[in-house]
């Protein structure tokens, strides 16, 4: 039986890695095996940042895949805890009745839904004014080399 709560904290802690593919779907899942390359790239942008400084292309390219993957799977731990315990057993356990426990929301749930609320959401605010401010700083370089 998957449990609703577990789903929502490996949803949120480990989904970059694809945690919550694997413990609600099995390892045959090809998209819980994806993930991680995103995650990947993006820490190697962080990788670049501490190497080569804020100013490197790359880095302002790689950086916000890794925030875009955290604050899309933050995104999907809210999705996994606000599902009615009904929707959750008919989708994640078919096999038990409609109302079974581990589909039900508990305050630990509750908890986990509001943590991926915050930190997803600062995360995704950070990447796009990240993403953006060094692209208007490379178009504002780009202009001063073209007008000198």
């Amino acid at each position: 039986m998957k449990n609703k709560t577990l789903a929502t904290w490996l949803t949120f802690l480990g989904g970059p890695l694809g945690l919550h593919r694997f413990y609600l779907r099995g390892f045959g899942d090809w998209l819980g095996w994806l993930l991680p390359i995103p995650t990947l790239l993006g820490l190697y942008g962080i990788m670049r940042v501490k190497q080569f400084g804020v100013d490197d292309m790359w880095s302002w390219v790689l950086l916000p895949v890794l925030g875009f993957t955290f604050a899309g799977c933050a995104l999907t731990a809210i999705i996994y805890g606000l599902m009615t315990p009904e929707k959750w057993n008919a989708r994640f356990n078919p096999k038990a009745p409609p109302d079974a426990a581990p589909g039900h929301t508990n305050w630990f749930t509750i908890f986990g839904i509001a943590v991926s609320l915050m930190v997803g959401t600062a995360v995704l605010m950070a990447s796009i004014a990240f993403s953006f401010q060094r692209y208007f700083e490379y178009q504002i370089e780009e202009a001063r080399k073209i007008s000198q």
